[in-house]
C-alpha cells in the first residue's frame, strides 16, 4: 500500500510538471499574440488537456515509453522493475521542474525516455537499451524544429503576400482569410482525429473516423467554417478599407484572434490525450506489477490513473505554467494572431505528416521551431537568438541529465533497500 501511494504521488508530480512545462507550449501562441489573457489561457488549456487525458487518453499503454528498454529483461524481478519506473518518474519530473523554473520548454517524452534509459543501463547493462530507438529520439532534435520552422515560415509568408502586405488588407482579408480558415480547420480536425482520438479509434474500431472518412469530415468542417467566416468578415470589414493602413492591419489581426484560440485548444486536447502517457505509463506499470507481480509489455490503465494524470497536468499549468508560456509566447519573437496561427497550423501539419510517415517528432521542439520560423519570416532581427540558444542547450541536456539522474536514484534505492 505504501509503494502504491508513493508511486501515485510520483505520477501526480510528473503530471504536474508536464502541465507546467509542456502544456504551456500549447497556449503560448494565444497568450503571446494577446488573443487570450494568461488567466483565460490557463482555464482553456486545463479544460481541454483534462478532457483529452480522461476521455480519449490511452486506456492501454506501453509499460516502457517508446520501447527504449525491454520489460522482459526484468521479468525475473518485477519489484526491481517497479522501483526503476518510480526512479525514472522522479528523475524526469525533477528535470522538468528545473526546466520550468528556468522557463525553458523541454520535451517530456525525451525526459522520461532518458530517465528510463538510465535505469536500464544501470540495472541490465548496455544490451538492455534499444539504441536504434534512442538514435531516433536524437534525430528528432533536428527534424522537429527544422520542419516546424520551415512550414511556419512558408505559411506566414503566404499570409503576408495574400493579406498583410496588401494596400487594403481588410479587403484582401474578406477574400483570402476564408482559405486560411479552411486549411486551419481542416488540418486541426485531422490532427485531432489522428492524434487526439487515435487511441479511442483503435480501441473501439471506429472505422467511420479513419482513412478517407476522416479527410471528408475534416474537409466538410473546414468548408463550413470558411463559409461562415466569409459572411462574418464581410460585416466586420465593411467600410474599413478607407481607414489608415495601421488600423486596417489591426482590424485583420483582431478578426483572426478566435482562430488562434481554436488552434491552441486543439493542440491542448491532442496533447492531453497523448502526452499524459508520459506520466501515467510508468505509474500504470507500477500499479500492474503490484497487482499481478509480473512485468508486461502493455498494461491496462485504470480510469483513476487517467484522471490523476489529467488533474495533475491541469494543476501544473495553472500554478507554474506561466514561466514557459512567457518564454515561448513572448521571448523568442513578437507574436500576433496571424503569426500564432501560422505557428500552430505548422506544428499540427508537421506532427501529423511525420507521425503518418513514422518519423520521430517532438511537439515541443516543433512548436518552438515554428515560432522561430515565424520570427525569421520578418528578418533575423525579429528573433532573440540568445533565448533560442538557451532553449537549444536545454534540449541537448534533457536525455543525458535525466539518464544520469535516474541512474543515481536507482543505485541509491537499490543500496538502501537491498536490491
Amino acid at each position: 500500500m505504501i509503494i502504491l501511494i508513493a508511486a501515485t504521488l510520483l505520477g501526480l508530480y510528473m503530471a504536474w510538471n508536464i502541465g507546467a512545462n509542456d502544456v504551456a507550449n500549447s497556449m503560448a501562441d494565444a497568450v503571446g499574440s494577446r488573443a487570450l489573457s494568461v488567466r483565460r489561457a490557463v482555464v482553456a488549456a486545463a479544460i481541454f488537456e483534462f478532457l483529452g487525458a480522461v476521455l480519449v487518453g490511452a486506456h492501454v499503454t506501453d509499460t516502457v515509453r517508446k520501447g527504449i528498454v525491454t520489460p522482459t529483461v526484468f521479468a525475473h524481478d518485477p519489484g526491481l522493475f517497479a522501483m526503476g519506473m518510480a526512479c525514472s518518474l522522479l528523475a524526469a519530473a525533477l528535470w522538468l521542474n528545473l526546466a520550468s523554473w528556468w522557463g525553458m520548454p523541454v520535451s517530456t517524452t525525451h525526459s522520461i525516455v532518458g530517465a528510463i534509459a538510465g535505469f536500464g543501463l544501470v540495472v541490465a547493462g548496455l544490451n538492455a537499451v534499444n539504441w536504434h530507438k534512442l538514435s531516433q529520439i536524437i534525430m528528432s532534435w533536428l527534424i522537429s524544429p527544422m520542419a516546424g520552422g520551415v512550414m511556419a515560415y512558408l505559411i506566414f509568408r503566404v499570409t503576408v503576400w495574400l493579406i498583410l502586405g496588401r494596400d487594403r488588407p481588410t479587403t484582401a482579408a474578406v477574400y483570402f482569410v476564408p482559405f486560411i480558415v479552411f486549411y486551419t480547420v481542416f488540418m486541426m480536425s485531422l490532427a485531432t482525429i489522428f492524434k487526439g482520438l487515435g487511441h479511442i479509434i483503435h480501441e473501439k474500431n471506429l472505422a467511420f473516423l479513419t482513412g478517407a472518412n476522416a479527410l471528408v469530415f475534416s474537409a466538410a468542417a473546414g468548408l463550413a467554417t470558411a463559409a461562415a467566416s466569409r459572411i462574418l468578415l464581410r460585416k466586420a470589414m465593411s467600410g474599413w478599407h478607407h481607414k489608415p493602413l495601421e488600423e486596417q492591419l489591426e482590424r485583420v489581426e483582431r478578426s483572426l484572434a478566435p482562430l488562434v484560440i481554436f488552434t491552441s485548444c486543439c493542440v491542448a486536447f491532442a496533447h492531453g490525450s497523448n502526452d499524459v502517457a508520459n506520466a501515467i505509463g510508468p505509474l500504470a506499470a507500477i500499479v500492474d506489477v503490484i497487482r499481478t507481480n509480473a512485468v508486461k509489455l502493455k498494461v491496462a490503465v485504470p480510469l483513476w490513473v487517467l484522471a490523476l494524470g489529467g488533474m495533475g497536468i491541469a494543476l501544473g499549468l495553472a500554478t507554474y505554467g506561466y514561466r514557459v508560456m512567457y518564454t515561448v509566447g513572448t521571448r523568442i519573437t513578437q507574436l500576433t494572431p496571424s503569426r500564432g496561427i501560422a505557428a500552430d497550423v505548422a506544428t499540427a501539419t508537421v506532427v501529423l505528416v511525420c507521425s503518418r510517415m513514422k518519423l520521430p517528432i517532438s511537439t515541443t521542439h516543433t512548436i518552438v521551431g515554428a515560432i522561430f520560423g515565424v520570427g525569421m519570416a520578418r528578418g533575423l532581427a525579429a528573433v532573440d537568438s540568445r533565448v533560442v540558444k538557451q532553449i537549444a542547450f536545454s534540449w541537448l541536456l534533457t536525455v543525458p541529465v535525466t539518464a544520469a539522474l535516474s541512474a543515481i536514484l536507482v543505485l541509491a534505492a537499490w543500496r538502501t533497500w537491498g536490491g
